[in-house]
């Protein structure tokens, strides 16, 4: 750069009846000149591009991408779970959440900011008024004064469009963040009001498994009583009985956890969805057929990168802020005003004052605070560049662990829903059997035990489905527009 060019054009030109020669000025300009041509070069990083990374162009899991719809079929991915219960839960949460009001919060006071920050690049104008008595001696006098006074710094740096710009990129990462919140909440209110689908599911065979082994405890007292098996035959049935009776109250308590957990995050007190979700419903399950984004769309798509790419433009700018600092600044003031001894004297024309002042401030020593601040400045950018480097990569791994969980939660259930149907097959025969006396009781319990432990896991991980789906919206960037 020039600094003697920039200094010239931005030298103001008195006239001089207002006292100030140009000879004056000239020396003032010389002198800022001088100042900055030894330190005039700029420290700031030059380059604005993000980080090069290495995205890949598909996903390790075969799944198909459809990147036509995949960010419309995203922005409110509940839908496809077909449950308008939890579409309600999850708009009410999107509204009274505590931390999505926070995220709001900040977005207006980031907004605000930079409306603070715009002012700066204006003139400013004041008005005042006084009156004023005093005594000396034996005389008295008054002195009354109104008038308005200017101010305005010109920018000819860059350093408060350079704090403007920075303000501006706050507010594009307060903006993601708040949809990043909105994003993490929906899947939160989902993952939670699955989970309270799947213990009620769970709840249910359990209770339907312990009226079954109650059943067969009754069978056994009943041989007991006509001596045709032993005491240990029914204290077994008894134990067993007594086992799955144990593992309700557990699984009552967690359902009520589930119930709690997402009145809390529907801004709602706890119990406040008791009577709303008492009653038992299936787990929520979405289509098969999936719209998922290549990694590149993914990438735009989610707004924790797009908030740690407004990071970096933030981090870019306040550097060139610190560099501009090193430079000189000038400012242009003035005031125009009435002074009269009487009120009435004020609207005389001889009370008319005024007032023009131009300034120039130039960095000379500083111990070089100016040329560290810059460097502290670059480190901060530095930081942003990696964490938006880490983001990236933590996107790409959120997308690839939930479709391999996703296919391995698949191929479990499909194993686990045909044991369980030769489980509760087995279960009934050996019960058959044994009330013909046809085989003894430890293939009853046997039996019994592995029905109840495959239809629970055939629950859990139909839950677990439902589950994973939530997640890979999620990881896709999804729940937000």
């Amino acid at each position: 750069m020039n600094p003697l060019s920039t200094l010239h054009r931005a030298t103001p030109r008195f006239p001089p009846r207002w006292g100030v020669s140009r000879g004056v000025w000239a020396q003032v300009a010389a002198l800022a000149a001088l100042a900055s041509l030894t330190g005039c070069t700029t420290l700031a990083p030059q380059d604005a591009r993000l980080p090069s990374l290495n995205v890949p162009a598909a996903w390790s899991e075969d799944e198909a991408a459809a990147p036509g719809r995949a960010a419309d079929s995203l922005a409110q991915w509940w839908l496809r779970l077909g449950d308008p219960q939890l579409t309600a839960l999850i708009t009410q949460a999107l509204q009274a959440n505590t931390t999505v009001r926070t995220a709001q919060s900040a977005l207006a006071q980031a907004r605000a900011q930079v409306d603070v920050q715009a002012a700066g690049l204006l003139p400013s104008v004041s008005t005042s008024a006084s009156a004023q008595r005093s005594r000396a001696a034996s005389s008295t006098s008054n002195t009354f004064q109104a008038g308005f006074d200017a101010s305005w710094e010109p920018d000819v740096f860059g350093r408060l469009r350079s704090g403007v710009n920075a303000s501006e990129a706050d507010a594009g990462a307060a903006e993601a963040s708040l949809a990043d919140v909105q994003v993490s909440l929906a899947a939160e209110v989902a993952v939670n009001y699955i989970e309270l689908r799947g213990l009620q599911q769970r709840l249910a065979i359990a209770q339907s498994n312990l009226a079954s082994q109650q059943e067969t405890l009754q069978i056994t007292q009943w041989r007991l009583q006509a001596g045709l098996t032993t005491s240990l035959v029914s204290e077994q049935a008894r134990s067993a009985a007594q086992q799955t009776a144990a593992q309700i109250p557990a699984l009552a308590s967690s359902l009520a956890q589930s119930r709690y957990n997402l009145a809390v995050l529907t801004g709602q007190a706890p119990g406040a969805l008791d009577a709303a979700l008492a009653a038992t419903a299936p787990v929520p399950q979405p289509s098969a057929a999936l719209a998922v984004a290549i990694p590149a769309e993914t990438l735009r798509q989610r707004p924790d990168v797009r908030a740690a790419e407004q990071r970096i433009v933030a981090a870019l700018a306040r550097v060139s802020q610190a560099d501009a600092a090193r430079y000189p600044s000038f400012s242009l003031g003035g005031s125009l005003g009435l002074r009269a001894l009487t009120l009435g004297a004020l609207s005389g024309g001889g009370a008319v004052t005024s007032a023009l002042l131009g300034s120039v401030s130039v960095p000379l020593l500083d111990g070089g605070a100016a040329r560290a601040q810059v460097r502290v400045q670059a480190a901060g950018l530095e930081q942003a560049r990696v964490a938006y480097e880490a983001t990236v990569l933590t996107a790409l791994q959120d997308v690839e662990n939930a479709l391999v969980a996703l296919r391995t939660d698949r191929e479990r259930l499909a194993l686990l829903q045909d044991a369980a149907d030769a489980a509760g097959n087995a279960a009934l025969l050996a019960q058959q059997r044994y009330s013909s006396g046809l085989i003894d009781f430890q293939s009853v319990l046997e039996t019994q035990r592995t029905l109840l432990s495959t239809q629970d896991s055939v629950a859990s991980v139909n839950a677990a489905v439902a589950a994973d789906h939530v997640r890979l919206y999620k990881a896709l960037g999804g729940g937000w527009r």
